[in-house]
């Protein structure tokens, strides 16, 4: 046998193993720009952050205080309003899930105008936060629009960004109603997913619009619906400042405050970048925690429809 012949099954072996090499190193080649991103961008400021917040303030900045500025926060009265307010966010979450998983499916069913009806409800997400608070100011305020119709009604006026007991949920509405349309985006691609033999199936079967979304509807988009669940609570506490800023600013007597609002206020206007690097962290570990706790809860509710 030749020097070539015995060669070649060693060529033939070494191409088949780089190909295998290949084809497991291609996607983290295809990821590695992306992590990359993530790591600069977010683990990398993350862990400063963390290691800021045990720094001091002040006359002591740089310095290491250890768990100081956690323990200020566990004193600090508006720091606690913010902290009720997210669960005010987390009770009402339930409300800005369904209202865009109703009106989808809705649309899902084709109702008269639902190409229109479509567009209507995606139009506020592309509107700046600042501009939709500028709006809900006017209509909101003591003598606008929304207290004409009410006293038209027979009703009183009602103060909705002036009292304090009222203007948490009057931001939290509006939120919602600037936000809901691109859940319900996320919405309708689940149902574009949804096998219809499953639901002519059920057609078949005599089931009612209730029992039809409880038991297929439901089951079959709960992938769907842990993903709006979380990335509306996210979107709830980090992505309401725009409009805490431009309706309420944080009043009356900081019970609209939020932990993003407490951020940017204890940061900038108090000039204390430390403490607000520890309420950042504490309003981190409450998303990992509320994230969490949502996925749990939800896998097992959609097991049992």
């Amino acid at each position: 046998m030749t020097s070539q012949a015995v060669a070649a099954p060693r060529r033939a072996t070494a191409v088949r193993r780089f190909r295998i090499a290949e084809h497991k190193l291609a996607p983290w080649i295809l990821l590695a720009p992306s992590v990359l991103v993530i790591v600069a961008l977010r683990v990398i400021p993350l862990f400063l952050g963390a290691q800021y917040s045990l720094t001091g303030d002040g006359e002591r900045n740089g310095v290491f205080v250890g768990l100081d500025n956690y323990r200020a926060l566990l004193h600090d009265r508006v720091f606690g309003i913010a902290l009720k307010n997210v669960g005010l966010l987390f009770l009402a979450l339930p409300v800005a899930v369904a209202i865009p998983g109703i009106l989808a499916t809705f649309l899902f069913l084709k109702v008269p105008g639902h190409r229109f009806y479509r567009s209507v409800y995606f139009f506020p997400v592309v509107l700046s936060p600042v501009i939709i608070g500028a709006i809900f100011n006017i209509l909101l305020s003591f003598d606008g629009p929304v207290n004409q119709l009410l006293g038209r009604a027979g009703l009183g006026p009602v103060d909705w960004l002036g009292n304090g007991k009222v203007a948490i949920f009057s931001v939290i509405a509006v939120h919602i109603w600037a936000t809901f349309g691109m859940a319900l985006v996320i919405f309708l691609a689940g149902f574009a997913t949804l096998d219809q033999s499953l639901l002519d199936a059920a057609r078949c079967d005599g089931a009612n619009l209730a029992q039809t979304v409880r038991h297929v509807v439901i089951p079959e988009l709960s992938r769907t619906i842990q993903f709006v669940f979380v990335t509306t609570m996210i979107g709830l506490l980090t992505g309401m400042f725009g409009l805490l800023y431009v309706m309420t600013a944080g009043g009356p007597g900081g019970a609209t405050y939020l932990p993003e609002l407490y951020i940017w206020i204890t940061q900038g206007q108090m000039n204390s970048p430390a403490l607000a690097s520890a309420a950042s962290m504490v309003l981190f570990v409450l998303m990992l925690f509320v994230g969490f706790a949502q996925l749990r809860l939800i896998k097992r509710a959609t097991k049992e429809a």
